[in-house]
């Protein structure tokens, strides 16, 4: 006997309200009804054909409407959850799900929900049914787990990703290879390398490691370009007895020898990969030759391309690519011809690598007409086509091409939200280069003043007055040297005293060229020059104002001439009635914690008429790391913490303090601290200009070509200055090791690689400059002042707060920085 529907009222609104209004519809109550007249038994097939063959969605409805009225919901409830989601309804999947007890089967639903909204790419709304899968007590398996952590990863979300991992710990699921997998995945998704490799190690000791384990760590060191951990891990895993490696595993690999310029490691592994047989695997050999031309050895990249039985667009791009960056362009239009007769699809990388090869020659007609046959291929250009484009029209002045491409760039490229400024900002500084060079220059000129004057670098500068000057416009051009100046171009660049010469010849100057230039020389050190020119723009007429009070508080502070300092602040209202603001006592509490006085910094904290900010807290704690004052710097933190101010900076600062009072203990809780709030260290970095642009170096970087030579300059230097005095500060190490160690990690800081590039790279008495996105560290500092004793270049460092110009064994910043 049929079971009773006694729960009509509990019906979805959406059942309650179909109708058949098709044939189809039809034939589904007829077949249903037929069922009910013969037997219990011949229903479920029936049902089962219906909900398998069902094509759409109000289909789907009038069977789960048939089985309320029938009495077998409940029978069939997983068969309608797909049903409903095959046509892309799971709001109906979910509504059923939320009302059935917990299952195995249920569980899977779920899981096949998620995977879908996983695969569709809505990451957030994973998250979103996790936790309602979750409220209603549906307990997860080692299949959800890793759908949820991916989707954490994608995001990426370090928070939403720890907390799965904490639901991971209680529900007994921390021994599970394949969800451990995923969390390992997560965190190096998230940029949390080190908790990516304590779930990794955490699995080593549980002796749960497998193949995709290692790969995953390996690759995670990789992609955060940290080669070095990447290629030891690698080897560590060849040492394992019980894993072997995959294609897979060279393929993570591979692209860590090449960062590292680790050429030997990188023929170490072609020979395995060769003995293993799996070198016949096409990405193999594409890895493999990208190690090699990044390594610059073109010609045994170019016998691993030999000897591919099978070779895709990505193995060809690889040689057409490396033959263009080693600057053998014939080679690369060989290649790229080769590929056209053999019928290779030519994908954005190929085209723009020949178009790039042709435009550095100064073949602008070979390049434009390679660009038509690339649109005529339906292929899109990038920002990298374009820029090259745009070189190519303006070597030949062609400028209708230009115009062209300009308009792509404004319907494809440009003024869409989500692009990369910087990306942007090329284009735009080859439009005006294109414009000028083809004697528009009042194009070039809407141009260059349609970028704020705060996103302009030195490369939109340069090409607009190159482009005057290169017409004869001398007027203009000189005209926009000056706005330039007023800009404080020429200061920040590290020139000071080019920037006073120019600023000499103005014939009109305002209230924004004085400061310009009094900020120029605060950022120097140069706090006497500064005074002078406060004395000649008073002479001149100007009045100072509360931003000429503040940029001579910065310069006082920066060049240790703490009572002017004071002097100025207090006569700001008192001789010139401008009240001072939160950012001048910020500078006055950085002035006297600068220089020790913590007694006259506290009390003017604590008398300042309005309730003090993050950035007063972070300049008194900057103080006390100078001074090693612990107990006021845990007070400021405190504050800072307080505020729910917190970021790398002061948590750095804090770290720093611990570590010169060698309080390790409080160091690792600092570091712990840091992880448990999501905050992250900068790491550091530097930039060097060379004779062929700007290079970066990372700590302990090995993935420059030159990196050979620059460590054994590096080490002839260090040997050079020891014996004329230096000593490492191993106290800016901060790690509890010896100080044997201490001095190897400090000979392999950024700022120190940025120097012997420069130095390798660099004519004797051209200056060398460089800029480090975090403070100088005071070994680095010692160890510039030392070498600029034995080199013929002056060096001008640039740090996240000032100018230093070391030279002959002395600093502009005399040592109060």
């Amino acid at each position: 006997m049929l079971r009773s529907f006694s729960r009509a009222n509990t019906k979805p609104e959406f059942l309650l309200q179909s109708k058949p209004r098709s044939s189809g519809g039809a034939i589904t109550i007829s077949l249903f009804s037929s069922a009910v007249a013969q037997n219990q038994a011949s229903l479920t097939p029936i049902t089962t054909t219906l909900l398998q063959k069902c094509n759409s969605l109000a289909q789907a409805k009038l069977i789960h409407q048939q089985l309320l009225v029938q009495g077998l919901y409940q029978d069939f409830t997983t068969r309608l959850v797909s049903a409903y989601l095959t046509h892309n309804a799971p709001s109906h999947s979910i509504s059923i799900l939320e009302r059935l007890t917990p299952s195995t089967s249920v569980v899977f639903c779920w899981n096949t929900i998620i995977r879908r909204s996983l695969r569709l790419g809505f990451s957030h709304d994973v998250l979103s049914l996790f936790r309602r899968m979750l409220r209603l007590r549906c307990p997860p398996d080692h299949y959800t787990f890793p759908f949820v952590l991916k989707a954490c990863g994608e995001l990426p979300s370090f928070r939403s990703g720890a907390a799965v991992h904490a639901a991971v710990s209680t529900t007994g699921f921390d021994s599970n290879v394949f969800v451990c997998n995923a969390l390992v995945a997560m965190y190096a998704r998230c940029g949390e390398l080190d908790d990516a490799r304590q779930m990794f190690e955490e699995m080593h000791d549980k002796g749960i490691c497998d193949i995709v384990s290692w790969n995953s760590i390996v690759a995670a060191y990789t992609q955060s370009r940290d080669a070095k951990n990447a290629v030891e891990l690698f080897r560590i895993m060849m040492d394992d007895s019980e894993i072997h490696p995959d294609i897979v595993s060279l393929v993570n690999v591979l692209p860590a020898c090449g960062f590292l310029g680790a050429s030997l490691h990188g023929m170490q592994l072609h020979a395995f990969a060769l003995r293993r047989g799996l070198f016949e695997d096409v990405f193999v050999g594409n890895a493999l030759m990208d190690m090699y031309a990044k390594c610059r050895m073109i010609e045994q990249a170019n016998k691993v391309f030999g000897s591919m039985e099978v070779k895709d667009v990505v193995s060809w791009n690889a040689m057409v690519t490396g033959y263009s960056q080693a600057g053998r362009f014939e080679e690369a239009l060989g290649l790229f011809e080769k590929m056209r007769e053999e019928k290779i699809e030519l994908d954005v990388v190929t085209w723009s690598a020949v178009i790039a090869g042709y435009a550095q020659k100064g073949h602008g007609y070979e390049a434009l007409g390679v660009f038509r046959q690339m649109q005529l291929c339906g292929s899109k250009p990038n920002v990298v086509t374009l820029v090259s484009i745009l070189s190519g029209c303006a070597s030949i002045a062609a400028l209708l091409r230009g115009k062209e491409t300009h308009c792509y760039a404004i319907k494809c490229v440009l003024n869409y939200d989500w692009n990369d400024p910087g990306e942007d900002l090329m284009v735009i500084n080859g439009l005006i280069d294109m414009y000028a060079k083809c004697k528009s220059t009042n194009v070039a000129r809407l141009m260059f003043d349609s970028v704020a004057p705060s996103d302009r670098n030195v490369v939109t500068w340069t090409v607009m007055i190159g482009g005057y000057a290169q017409h004869g416009e001398a007027n203009d051009a000189l005209k926009l040297f000056s706005e330039m100046l007023q800009e404080d171009m020429y200061s920040k660049s590290g020139d000071i005293h080019a920037a006073r010469v120019v600023f000499d010849n103005m014939l009109h100057r305002n209230s924004v060229s004085w400061t310009s230039l009094l900020t120029g020389y605060g950022m120097h050190g140069y706090g006497e020059e500064a005074i002078k020119v406060l004395d000649d723009m008073r002479a001149a007429g100007f009045v100072p104002d509360g931003i000429t009070f503040l940029v001579l508080l910065y310069v006082c502070s920066h060049s240790g001439m703490v009572d002017q300092g004071i002097r100025f602040f207090e006569s700001m209202h008192t001789e010139y009635s401008v009240t001072p603001e939160l950012d001048h006592y910020a500078c006055m509490v950085d002035l006297l914690g600068r220089a020790g006085r913590f007694g006259q910094a506290l009390e003017l904290v604590h008398s300042m008429p309005m309730e003090p900010t993050a950035i007063v807290w972070i300049a008194l704690l900057s103080g006390c790391r100078i001074h090693g004052n612990v107990e006021l710097g845990e007070y400021a933190a405190a504050q800072l913490q307080e505020l729910g101010s917190e970021n790398d900076g002061s948590y750095t600062l804090l770290s720093n303090i611990y570590a010169n009072a060698r309080r390790w203990r409080d160091v690792a809780r600092v570091r712990s601290l840091m992880k448990y709030s999501g905050v992250k260290k900068r790491p550091g970095c530097s930039w060097v200009q060379g004779k062929k642009g700007t290079a970066t170096f990372y700590v302990g970087d090995r993935s420059h070509p030159q990196f050979e030579q620059m460590y054994k300059l590096l080490a002839d230097l260090i040997q050079r200055i020891k014996a004329i005095g230096y000593v490492p500060e191993t106290n800016c190490a901060l790690h509890d090791v010896d100080d044997e160690e201490k001095g190897d990690l400090l000979f392999e800081h950024s700022e120190k690689l940025a120097l012997a590039y420069g130095i390798l790279v660099s004519t004797p008495g051209v200056p060398i400059h460089i800029t480090k996105n975090l403070r100088v560290c005071s070994d680095c500092h010692n160890a510039f002042s030392y070498i600029s004793m034995v080199i013929d270049n002056e060096i001008i460092l640039r740090d996240s707060s000032r100018f230093h110009n070391f030279k002959s064994g002395s600093c502009s910043c005399r040592g109060y920085w």
